[in-house]
């Protein structure tokens, strides 16, 4: 009986082990584009430019959208939705917000809205 016990409790932890190591997830389903990328960003309205080559954004996640947070006091875009464009690429989609696309390593950016325009070219 103890014999059974322990083949039982083997099979038992191996199962466990070969469906936690499972490798089959879309890449794409898990907010690989959430983090930090950072390169050449620039923002312009009303006479107002702000450029920098080593500029910083951070993405993040709610929900179904994507926040882009900027840092050298340039404007924040939030409530930004993507539609899948390739393997593991998206595009913006709705209105006022197209004009970025963004992978796991690259996130590029020509947004108008409102009279302001938003462009970004990083990677992280």
């Amino acid at each position: 009986m103890k014999k059974a016990i322990r083949i039982f409790s083997l099979l038992l932890i191996a199962t466990t082990i070969m469906i936690a190591c499972k490798k089959d997830t879309d890449p794409a389903s898990k907010d690989l584009f959430v983090g930090t990328y950072k390169g050449s960003v620039s923002y312009s309205k009303d006479g107002n430019n702000i450029t920098s080559s080593d500029g910083k954004i951070t993405v993040s996640k709610v929900g179904e959208t994507y926040n882009f947070f900027f840092g050298n006091n340039i404007p924040d875009i939030t409530g930004v939705k993507f539609e899948k464009s390739g393997d593991n690429s998206y595009v913006s989609v709705g209105s006022g917000l197209t004009g970025i696309k963004i992978d796991e390593s690259t996130l590029k950016m020509f947004v108008t809205k409102d009279g302001a325009t938003w462009t970004a070219d990083c990677t992280r």
